[in-house]
């Protein structure tokens, strides 16, 4: 940093960055996994499914929220906002209309009862709330069914992910599941 009360931080030139800007980067090459699918299944295979080792795993380990019968929430390890979750039913299924009729009940119940926890703990304002079906419609892990439960705040859509494509995230995940396991 450079000395003085108005001083900016200094610019560091670095070679193939293209034109130099007055703007700063956040480097987050962690997400680099997630980009280019480590531990993604390849096809429509259980073995290798996240989805499905997870239940395997301790609560806290595995990020798990809350278990049910049928289904369980989960916290998304690349959360788009604080809180974001997925209720995730332990049979490896890909298609909504492919869950019985125990396991849409549970979904439901649990998405329900997801949004009362998060408001409760963490004040949401909103949320969104979906499902993406195929690789087509954006889902990542596409051959096991999750829903997705995004709280959403007035002006959480601030300059960091509309210019700077980057995510802060004010709470470490085992914190956030901590707090929300424990209002469940």
């Amino acid at each position: 940093m450079s000395d003085g009360p108005e001083a900016g931080p200094d610019l560091v030139e670095q070679q193939g960055v293209g034109v130099q800007d007055t703007f700063h980067r956040l480097w987050t090459p962690h997400r680099m996994a997630y980009i280019k699918g480590h531990d993604k299944p390849d096809g429509d295979e259980e073995p290798g499914c996240p989805f499905c080792r997870i239940p395997a795993m301790d609560d806290k380990t595995g990020l798990i929220v809350a278990r049910g019968e049928v289904v369980y929430a989960v916290l998304n390890l690349y959360p788009y906002n604080p809180g974001h979750l997925m209720v995730v039913p332990y049979r490896h299924v890909a298609d909504y209309t492919d869950l019985t009729p125990e396991e849409t009940r549970e979904v439901a119940e649990y998405t329900q009862h997801a949004m009362k926890v998060i408001r409760e703990v963490s004040g949401a304002h909103g949320f969104n709330i979906g499902l993406n079906q195929g690789v087509i419609a954006g889902a990542g892990i596409a051959a096991h069914l999750h829903q997705h439960l995004v709280p959403r705040w007035g002006g959480d859509a601030n300059f960091m992910p509309v210019i700077g494509q980057t995510k802060v995230l004010p709470q470490l995940l085992g914190e956030t599941r901590d707090l929300l396991a424990d209002a469940w």
